[in-house]
């Protein structure tokens, strides 16, 4: 959902589709060319999603050992799975208001969010338990990177990208991307601080550690690129799909520094 939604904004695709749920009036299936399969695409794709999250939701209800914890996720999940539906109807009918068009994206996050969590509960994974304190920032890097997806959907808002020509933009580039570094850094530096307790403790979070390490700098090097570069679309592209794994990667290792083994007699319904 969050690269093929990105790819309707990044290719003028936003109204390429004007109606809902089918394309255009008398024509379900898009008609007018390029724009609009970018844009039905898209909807497939997060239909799609919608019956994956609803199967999961109703498994999880069934299935007699499945955690409560499991149960409220993944209805969760699929609960904001079926508000893209509506809220890209309401986006649409606003002629891709940016502010819509940024709500829509950071739900997209949310579900992946809590699409993360149900499969880290779905497959019981857990992780050596850490002291609270490290639990605690592990929570602040959560948050930094919260705030680095919010600044990063702002600076995107503000940028040449509109999706259609006649859509606003959300205030200037130069200061939205100023305070997107700064949210850049103020990730950079509470993640470093994590990163260098659990290797100097040789915590086996490393490896997680290490993934969202990777996928940080290559995002950051696209960005840096694609600054430079006068913001080619496809790079703003490949930008916001490594956005959304740096988020699926560093929730991974939230939840797990919150998700120690059970130690035996514990009880495992929570």
């Amino acid at each position: 959902i969050v690269a093929s939604g990105a790819s309707v904004r990044l290719t003028s695709s936003g109204l390429g589709c004007r109606d809902w749920p089918g394309c255009s009036a008398g024509a379900f299936v898009p008609t007018n060319g390029f724009h609009s399969y970018v844009e039905f695409s898209n909807r497939i794709i997060s239909g799609v999603a919608v019956f994956l999250a609803l199967g999961t939701w109703l498994v999880s209800l069934l299935a007699p050992a499945a955690r409560t914890r499991a149960r409220w996720l993944a209805g969760a999940a699929f609960v904001g799975a079926a508000a893209e539906a509506p809220l890209g109807k309401i986006t649409v009918d606003h002629n891709l208001n940016p502010w819509l068009v940024g709500a829509h994206f950071l739900l997209s996050l949310t579900i992946l969010m809590f699409a993360v969590l149900v499969v880290l509960d779905a497959w019981d994974v857990r992780g050596e338990s850490v002291p609270l304190p490290v639990r605690q920032l592990a929570l602040l890097v959560g948050l930094a990177c919260c705030a680095l997806l919010v600044t990063g959907t702002l600076a995107t808002a503000a940028g040449p990208h509109s999706g259609s020509v006649a859509v606003p933009r959300i205030g200037s580039f130069k200061p939205a991307v100023w305070l997107h570094v700064r949210a850049t850094a103020a990730f950079g530096i509470s993640f470093a601080v994590l990163l260098g307790w659990l290797a100097w403790r040789r915590s086996s979070h490393v490896r997680t550690a290490l993934v969202v390490l990777g996928l940080l700098a290559a995002q950051m090097a696209v960005g840096e690129v694609q600054y430079r570069t006068k913001l080619p679309w496809w790079l703003v592209l490949v930008h916001v799909t490594l956005a959304a794994c740096v988020w699926a990667a560093a929730v991974t290792l939230v939840a797990l520094l919150w998700r120690p083994v059970v130690r035996r007699g514990a009880s495992r319904m929570a």
